[in-house]
């Protein structure tokens, strides 16, 4: 048997585990069960001379069909979100002294004594939490700072590197500290200073997200309820959100270039709604998605959206650039 840093499939499926569900397969799909086998998982790789792909929710991500070389790392069992305890209160559950310096990525016990309401309340999530879920979360606990996320996929994990966000705002403004994998293979916490993240960019360099402290607001369940409902509500009105992409295909240009104009909007104008290549279409609901209609391959995605591309070009001067990551292409 092979010495894995962690559980391991061969020859795995990739298509199933992306939003898009197009793709081929990995030759070692590694599956970390915590953020220090995903560390270790990271490290393996690394030594092997493989380029590091991490599989999250799947979301924002083309996979070229065929098989994809080297091994993937999903964060799938890496799931764990809980609420963040400072130290002070650590003391209060009967800590000792010792846990002055004690991890905050690493849960605390009992949970259920927690006070009814903190003045700045935090959850930590693991890298492979589920966005929707952190959303479920905070609504339960009427924290308020994540409703723009409700219908957004994918991991908090992904979520975070690519600094996911819309007309709300963006993810790393909820954050309050990233713990990353860095390039030699240790974890190093960062600060949202440390980062000063951008558009569409954690600005994280090669660094592999392992969790994040997220910080809210105190509000009351029903108010981040309404307003989870309604940005649902907006997004179902405007977005595919009930059919299978990737997200968002395109980042939006620069509005001097664009005319102020989004990338869906540029798309919508040039007439390309509904183009169709094999299974695979620009969203009739928005120019910035593409649908798979069923049976799509990857090679009929990536053809649309370079058709889309050149349209874009030839009739506004405008390059789009892709938001989603490829892999294999």
């Amino acid at each position: 048997m092979e010495d894995w840093p962690c559980a391991a499939v061969r020859n795995a499926d990739l298509a199933a585990r992306t939003t898009l569900k197009v793709g081929g397969t990995t030759p070692l799909l590694l599956e970390p069960g915590d953020p220090e086998e995903l560390r270790r998982a990271v490290t393996w790789v690394r030594e092997r001379g493989f380029e590091v792909r991490i599989l999250g929710g799947g979301a924002n991500l083309i996979i070229a069909d065929g098989e994809v070389p080297g091994p993937v790392i999903a964060t799938d069992r890496i799931r764990r979100a809980f609420r963040y305890v400072p130290f002070e209160l650590r003391m209060d559950l009967g800590g000792s002294r010792e846990e002055e310096e004690a991890d905050p990525f690493v849960e605390v016990q009992p949970r259920q004594h927690f006070p009814e309401s903190e003045p700045t309340p935090r959850l930590v999530a693991w890298a492979g939490a589920s966005m929707p879920g952190l959303v479920g979360m905070s609504k339960r606990l009427g924290w308020s700072g994540i409703e723009g996320l409700a219908g957004v996929p994918g991991s908090i994990g992904g979520g975070v590197a690519m600094n996911a966000g819309g007309s709300w705002g963006d993810l790393w403004d909820a954050v309050e500290r990233v713990r990353v994998i860095d390039e030699t293979g240790e974890f190093k916490d960062l600060l949202r200073a440390d980062c000063q993240p951008s558009y569409r960019n954690g600005n994280l360099g090669g660094a592999i997200v392992a969790g994040v402290v997220l910080e809210f607001e105190p509000s009351h369940p029903r108010v981040v309820d309404e307003e989870v409902r309604r940005y649902l509500l907006h997004k179902r009105q405007v977005q595919p959100v009930t059919e299978q992409s990737a997200g968002c295909v395109f980042k939006n240009p620069d509005p001097e270039l664009s005319g102020g104009r989004s990338a869906g909007q540029l798309v919508d104008e040039a007439g390309l709604k509904g183009r169709t290549r094999g299974g695979a279409q620009v969203s009739e609901k928005h120019g910035n998605f593409v649908v798979n209609r069923g049976g799509a391959t990857a090679a009929d995605v990536l053809a649309l959206i370079e058709e889309v591309r050149q349209e874009v070009a030839s009739r506004f001067g405008v390059e789009l650039a892709t938001e989603v990551k490829l892999w294999g292409v």
